[in-house]
């Protein structure tokens, strides 16, 4: 059972330090979001897919070592959570010390790393928006101003001014 735990411990210690790398990058994310650099948010956004990749791989650990766990102490893995395996762990309190430990750990991580990306979601869907904005700004000034043509049953022909559309030759001079 000690080594279980040890194993378990392991990888949650991984899994810590891979979402503290995660953390590092979603920090350096911002900084490029802000500078508008897409060319180096294409990057950061592979390397965060590269360790995303290494925390899968360390989850599915996880949730094997959960797994033998629970059969070992006959529980069931679905209601089996690490706060409930540190309770279970009072006979041995270096097992328990360490996976409470790390346990502490992983939950300082989350609400840090939930923090990050929320702010890279709003700075992102700021920065759409601006991109929405300047987009039809260059749409409107490459439009003609319409003039208030009415035909016979004072309907507004929309007609544009005289001289046409921004950017148009006329050819009949």
């Amino acid at each position: 059972m000690a080594s279980l735990i040890e194993n378990l411990v392991s990888v949650l210690n991984k899994e810590n330090d891979s979402y503290m790398g995660l953390i590092a990058l979603s920090e350096e994310k911002t900084a490029v979001i802000v500078k508008g650099d897409i060319e180096a948010l294409h990057k950061i956004t592979e390397e965060e897919q590269l360790v995303l990749d290494a925390i899968a791989a360390l989850e599915k650990k996880r949730e094997e070592h959960m797994a033998d766990i629970a059969n070992v102490i006959n529980k069931d893995v679905e209601t089996l959570k690490i706060d409930v395996l540190i309770k279970l762990l009072g006979r041995s309190p270096k097992d328990q010390k360490a996976l409470q430990e790390v346990y502490d750990k992983l939950r300082e991580t989350m609400p840090r790393m939930r923090q990050i990306n929320e702010r890279n979601q709003s700075l992102l869907g700021t920065a759409m928006e601006m991109v929405e904005f300047d987009l039809q700004l260059i749409q409107n000034a490459r439009k003609a101003p319409e003039t208030a043509n009415y035909n016979k049953g004072a309907y507004s022909t929309g007609s544009p001014l005289p001289g046409g559309s921004f950017g148009s030759f006329d050819a009949k001079q």
